[in-house]
């Protein structure tokens, strides 16, 4: 099992540690110990569920020194680039930690077209993009994608595979304006993909680092999950459409109850969004625009929940992508087993049954075989 790096006594020193679910008293390997309540209980009893994740998000989020919850002062200043909906007071920050509030208007710390943080790579094609099965870099052997991390995010996840760029000064993140770069593109460069942490934390430097790649024949991709403010997921998807790339969402859970107990945030606005851009799909069938994928957390999110995830996707456009993602023990779940084959394999034939048509495992490298 991976620990978690320099955060064991974090925890223990929060009073995070829990010997089983603090709702229902079950005791097994499937109860996340930061969490504190089993997956049953977060479905059968959300209001005490989501209360005492609450807690825990607030003291992970402190360990980083990063605001509990999303500023709702009265009389501040509001910031419109996600569905977190900050109301924030005069020197506080927003959640993301991007935002603060200076004699009455909102200041951009990072993520505008003059400052963005971030770090990138040059990624060999074809690679491991959530995608990878249908989208067009797949295609393109010998050239690169350009990989654009956003060192900042709209969420809080427990399970977080890059909880890294929370210390963004010491992990590489740089400062880089959009057009520092997009001009690192090349003649190698077939696409660009804006990820991190998340782009919607800095959505306006990423829509003007895409405008300045689109210019240079790039093809502009997004991995989301999906919380922006829909105008601007709007533009992004305009992008994606000129340019042949995909708008990829992770979709954390169905059950708004679970999802805020695993990422500290509703998933109302990510299901708006994703309706919104498959109403855009048949704009362009191939590659396809729109592309889901889940991560298979064992315990909380498993055979029917995927189920319930598929079903909301199948009933927008049957033919939608569906990638299923192996979970790895992480940040404040590192306590949690691997994805078994089983469960894997039980979670595809779930969506299936729900309707999608194109169902695929991805990574799995990380299903482990023990059950």
């Amino acid at each position: 099992m991976r620990p978690r790096p320099d955060l064991g006594s974090k925890e223990a020193a929060a009073g995070l540690l829990a010997q089983a679910c603090r709702l229902c008293g079950q005791e097994d390997s499937l109860v996340n110990a930061a969490l504190g309540v089993c997956g049953e209980c977060i479905r059968t009893r959300p209001a005490e569920a989501v209360t005492l994740a609450r807690d825990v998000h607030a003291r992970t989020r402190g360990a980083f020194g990063l605001p509990a919850a999303p500023p709702q002062a009265a009389g501040g200043v509001p910031c419109p680039l996600c569905a977190q909906g900050c109301r924030i007071r005069e020197g506080e920050r927003g959640y993301c930690g991007l935002r603060t509030a200076r004699d009455g208007r909102l200041v951009h710390l990072a993520g505008t077209a003059a400052r963005g943080l971030l770090h990138w790579y040059r990624d060999p094609l074809p690679t491991n993009c959530v995608a990878d099965w249908v989208c067009a870099g797949s295609r393109q052997p010998g050239k690169h994608n350009l990989a654009v991390f956003y060192a900042s995010c709209t969420f809080n996840c427990l399970f977080c595979q890059n909880w890294q760029f929370r210390r963004a000064p010491l992990t590489g993140a740089r400062v880089s304006t959009a057009a520092q770069l997009a001009a690192v593109a090349n003649g190698e460069t077939f696409c660009a993909c804006f990820f991190g942490g998340d782009p919607a934390s800095q959505i306006l430097h990423a829509l003007a680092a895409g405008d300045g790649l689109a210019k240079r024949g790039v093809t502009v991709c997004w991995e989301t999950n999906g919380s922006s403010n829909p105008r601007l997921l709007d533009r992004a998807v305009a992008l994606s459409l000129a340019t042949g790339g995909c708008v990829k969402f992770d979709l954390k859970a169905y059950d708004e109850a679970l999802h805020f107990a695993l990422t500290g945030a509703s998933n109302q606005r990510t299901l708006e969004n994703f309706a919104r851009v498959a109403r855009r799909i048949r704009e362009r069938p191939e590659p396809p625009l729109l592309v889901a994928s889940t991560l298979l957390v064992p315990g909380y999110v498993e055979a029917a929940e995927v189920g319930r995830l598929a079903r909301f996707i199948a009933e927008l456009d049957p033919s939608i992508p569906y990638a299923l993602l192996g979970f790895a023990p992480h940040f404040y779940m590192s306590d949690l087993p691997a994805t078994s084959l089983r469960q894997a394999g039980a979670a595809a034939a779930a969506a299936r049954a729900a309707g999608l048509v194109n169902v695929r495992l991805g990574n799995r490298h990380l299903f482990s075989r023990e059950e």
